[in-house]
């Protein structure tokens, strides 16, 4: 028997596992696909591993219940289609797993959920209450409230911040093909060094109308996942035993290796909040911060962008628009403009008060 890479072997030992179906799969088979995939969840808890599902195909199966020719390029008929197949969604996986005697549990997310500090821990002590009842729970955006603001985008992303919510051991991300590829078409097997190896080959989804992801945005799922300290797997979801082979340390499809791993907390303000605005550094701000793991002072901010309030998250870009850092703001925005460029011994003559003397503390800051 050929021996297992450790990165591979490490796999055995997870206990908790998110897996990500993408909507291309579902929509080969709608019925088929979940009952695979039921199987083998059912075997994954037989041996003491908890699985959280995240699945898409609410609009494909809404615009196929609703007879459109194509999918809704409108945000109110794509929220239409969703609200119509959310419930198709969940009717076949809850027969899926009807013969397991396995009960699933609904629960849909907007970005506000997790980007909400409160919302973010009730969620997840949701989670926590059904993992520890048996339930299964089926993960989805809620397609039929979330506007462009607080869309997740596809639920790649969806999935990545489910491991911050659920503290999962490992993401398996179900796709159409079986895994990365290199420039020649050759699947890799392992990433060591996601910007290196796997970014520049990632395309982006397909334009059939089916699914809002694609390589890119799976690649960029484990990018955030592996800055937890743990591992992604993105594996072909045609394969009949695919998630007993990848948690049995098998070599399939594309496995990201952790790097090192940043606090949860830190994750949540790097990938969970959206920004509420932005605040432009000079290049001896970047510098400390980039290259020192220093805190921002009011003196190497050279504009700032949007309303915010003091404690919401704020994105950290250069002159010419490249995001360094998300951090939460010490001072609001109105606030930080009067102090901007100014030292911080300046502060409390210039606003009457001083909370602290950064702008954006270390321990407040995560570099992206």
């Amino acid at each position: 028997m050929t021996a297992l890479a450790p990165e591979r072997a490490a796999l055995r030992d997870v206990k908790r596992v998110v897996v990500k179906i993408g909507s291309r799969l579902l929509a080969e088979s709608p019925a088929g696909r979940p009952a695979t995939i039921a199987d083998q969840v059912a075997a994954l808890i037989a041996r003491g591993v908890e699985v959280i599902l995240v699945s898409s195909g609410a609009i494909a199966l809404g615009v196929k219940a609703l007879r459109l020719a194509a999918r809704p390029a409108d945000l109110p008929g794509l929220q239409a289609a969703a609200a119509v197949g959310q419930s198709r969604l969940m009717q076949h996986w809850e027969h899926a797993f009807a013969p397991h005697d396995r009960l699933i549990g609904q629960v849909l997310l907007t970005h506000d959920d997790v980007g909400d500090r409160g919302r973010f821990l009730s969620a997840r002590n949701t989670l926590r209450a059904l993992l520890d009842r048996g339930v299964v729970p089926i993960i989805n955006e809620n397609d039929t409230v979330a506007v462009e603001e607080i869309k997740f985008g596809d639920n790649d992303q969806l999935s990545a911040l489910v491991m911050s919510l659920s503290s999962a051991d490992a993401l398996v991300i179900l796709t159409d093909v079986d895994g990365v590829w290199d420039e020649h078409k050759v699947r890799m097997p392992i990433v060591r060094d996601i910007e290196r190896e796997a970014a520049p080959v990632a395309g982006a989804s397909r334009a059939d109308g089916v699914g809002s992801g694609g390589m890119a945005s799976k690649v960029g799922s484990a990018r955030m996942v592996t800055r937890l300290g743990v591992p992604c797997v993105i594996a072909p979801g045609r394969a009949p035993r695919v998630l007993l082979d990848v948690l049995d340390g098998a070599d399939v499809g594309t496995l990201f290796v952790p790097g090192e791993a940043v606090s949860r907390r830190k994750h949540w303000i790097a990938y969970g909040a959206k920004p509420a605005g932005r605040v432009v550094i000079d290049d001896g701000a970047r510098r400390a911060l980039c290259e020192q793991g220093k805190s921002l002072l009011p003196a190497g901010i050279a504009a700032l962008d949007g309303d915010f309030a003091a404690g919401d998250t704020v994105s950290v870009v250069t002159a010419d628009g490249r995001e360094v850092a998300r951090g939460l703001a010490a001072y609001p925005a109105a606030d930080l403009a009067r102090i901007r460029g100014l030292h911080s011994t300046d502060i409390e003559a210039t606003l009457g008060y001083k909370t602290l003397d950064e702008a954006i503390h270390r321990d407040d800051l995560v570099l992206v």
